[in-house]
């Protein structure tokens, strides 16, 4: 084989066949001949497997391949028959020997990298695809930022499915910290998102019930204080880069832990309201972000976005008071990331037939296939409003209460209460 002809390309080793095994956003069956994915654009990538498709725990790793027109790279990993676990060859001999080697496999055992499967695809140049969703999805992940969650190994920032950051870690009492199989061997370092105290220490009152409604400043608090990045654009986006990895480490192990903080992520951000102005590129690309992420939720196996669900699980809510929030940003700005939102909303409705705004019936008649007739009420409609069985009560306190809560007696009318019970009738 002619060197000039080599691409890009990662050599997946030692998978047993029927194994499952992915690059990016595509997975699929290990088959005996089956070495490795040629043709490997440069940027990041993720490479992952498991023993088999089922619940078994996935292991995967981060490689980035350099631009330029250097010489092709080769990625070398394999996996581990006893510990089940994808690894990276270090081995300078094992390096040389597959790199000398790699024309007698390359036609026969390596498959073009591709992002979709088409029917009836048997010429290399019909399946060599890239899909831009890739690029997009990890266009705010850095090595930087890859090194701080899975710590520093250029090229095999490795997790599994049992990855887990500290405060998602079950304390099970009684469970040895030695017994690795419940315990993960790695611990990943997010962002320490805090969505019980968004104020800052000794804030009372008002303050506090402000930052609670709008946490504008825990979220430029955490920026400030564990981003990386000296551009102040740039540290903006390095939350953005850890939503996107969270993400996409649910989409391809399923992690939990990954879920839950893209969870605490996005509740953070959509409950800002100032922040939007101050941060507006941050949530201009939001927008776009969670709009293709969503658009990508029907590619896993089970639904751990639980986006079809009653009420849209967490994130619908969300979004309808991170809609009204918008109401308070001015100027073009408001116009810009107004048009970023319907786009996200006309895509919610069309697929999950989701209702962002208030622009719908919230109760009716329902004729079923047999004619009958019957009311519907919209379960939950009134709940963001804070209207109906949801509004805030007004509680009319004593005199006696307002003199406990007060601590004194000004607001009273002693003579008022006297004059009261004067013309209280004895009979009650």
């Amino acid at each position: 084989m002619d060197p000039a002809s080599q691409t890009h390309c990662v050599l997946l080793l030692n998978l047993p066949a029927n194994a499952l095994g992915g690059i990016d956003l595509l997975s699929f069956t290990i088959t005996p001949r089956f070495k490795g994915v040629k043709n490997l654009p440069p940027g990041l990538h993720f490479a992952f497997a498991a023993s088999d498709a089922s619940l078994s725990v996935r292991h995967g790793a981060w490689f980035y391949v350099t631009p330029g027109g250097g010489p092709p790279q080769v990625f070398i990993k394999k996996w581990n028959l006893q510990t089940e676990d994808l690894v990276a060859e270090t081995s300078q001999t094992e390096l040389l020997k597959w790199k000398a080697n790699l024309g007698a496999i390359w036609k026969e055992s390596l498959t073009p990298y591709r992002q979709t499967v088409q029917a009836g695809d048997t010429a290399e140049d019909d399946a060599a695809e890239e899909s831009s969703d890739w690029g997009e999805l990890t266009s705010r992940i850095s090595q930087t930022l890859l090194t701080r969650i899975c710590g520093l190994n250029p090229d095999h920032w490795a997790l599994t499915s049992a990855s887990s950051a500290a405060q998602d870690l079950e304390s099970i009492p009684g469970l040895e910290a030695s017994n690795s199989a419940l315990h993960p061997e790695k611990e990943l370092r997010f962002f320490p998102v805090d969505l019980k105290q968004t104020w800052r220490e000794g804030a009372t009152g008002r303050e506090r019930t402000e930052a609670a409604q709008d946490r504008s400043w825990a979220l430029g608090d955490l920026i400030e204080k564990h981003g990386i990045s000296r551009d102040p654009r740039s540290r903006d986006l390095e939350i953005l880069g850890e939503l996107q990895f969270c993400f996409l480490m649910v989409l391809t192990l399923n992690n939990n832990s990954c879920l839950e903080q893209w969870k605490r992520l996005l509740s953070l951000l959509l409950t800002c309201r100032t922040a939007v102005t101050d941060r507006f590129h941050l949530f201009l690309e939001l927008m776009r972000t969670l709009r293709l992420q969503l658009s990508h939720c029907g590619d896993m196996d089970a639904s751990m976005f639980d986006l079809n669900e009653h009420g849209g699980g967490f994130l619908r809510p969300l979004l309808r008071k991170f809609r009204k929030g918008l109401d308070d940003v001015d100027g073009k700005r408001k116009s810009d990331i107004m048009d970023e939102f319907d786009a996200l909303q006309e895509f919610l409705q069309k697929e999950f037939r989701w209702q962002l705004d208030d622009s719908y019936v919230k109760r009716g008649m329902l004729e079923l296939e047999d004619g009958e007739q019957v009311e519907m009420d919209m379960n939950g409609a009134d709940e963001d409003d804070e209207t109906g069985d949801f509004a805030p009560t007004i509680v009319e306190l004593t005199p006696a209460q307002l003199k406990k809560l007060d601590g004194s007696n000004a607001l009273v009318d002693e003579s008022e209460e006297e004059a009261d019970l004067d013309e209280m009738d004895t009979r009650y």
